[in-house]
């Protein structure tokens, strides 16, 4: 039987930290010259949209408004030469059992060099998301790298549906 507990504790537990009053150690990984960091001060949002303003599953739905929401909601893992924003993954999760990992992108220049390879890698060591059940994600052109990273494909395609809300998120052509 499972313990009956106040509201308010409940409520607690919903409710997001109060600023200042936890110490936070974001997860980084050095390499070289280049570093994977998910503090949101090394994030440049404005790089990140120039990448994604480029990418076709955004498609016309990508403001600076809305990105700026899904980063603040996100794990962000910045990709970062120097201090130039070359990259960026972005998880989605409830910390226990599950993840969703998008908007993985590498600047044309720095790509084939190992660095996607280092970056999806640190994503899935990360403390808070190594022990999880499943992450997923949605490739329409790189199934080949990430099966080199232990993603398959799903195992029953059948069980797996979505809801699309609006036409722009329709199955696209390529």
């Amino acid at each position: 039987m499972k313990a009956n507990r106040p509201y308010s504790e409940i409520e607690n537990l919903l409710s997001p930290e109060k600023e200042g009053t936890e110490s936070v150690n974001y997860f980084r990984r050095e390499k070289g010259r280049f570093v994977i960091s998910t503090d949101p001060n090394s994030l440049d949002p404005e790089a990140v949209y120039g990448f994604l303003a480029e990418a076709k599953w955004w498609g016309a739905d990508l403001t600076p408004e809305s990105l700026h929401r899904a980063l603040r909601h996100s794990i962000c893992f910045s990709l970062l030469e120097e201090d130039r924003q070359i990259g960026i993954a972005r998880i989605i999760t409830d910390y226990v059992t599950y993840a969703y990992l998008c908007d993985v992108f590498i600047i044309e220049e720095r790509r084939r060099q190992g660095l996607g390879t280092w970056l999806i890698r640190s994503v899935l060591e990360h403390p808070d998301l190594k022990s999880l059940k499943r992450v997923s994600l949605i490739t329409h052109d790189a199934q080949s790298f990430y099966l080199g990273l232990d993603f398959h494909f799903a195992a029953h395609p059948d069980w797996y549906m979505e809801r699309y809300l609006d036409k722009v998120y329709q199955p696209f052509n390529l």
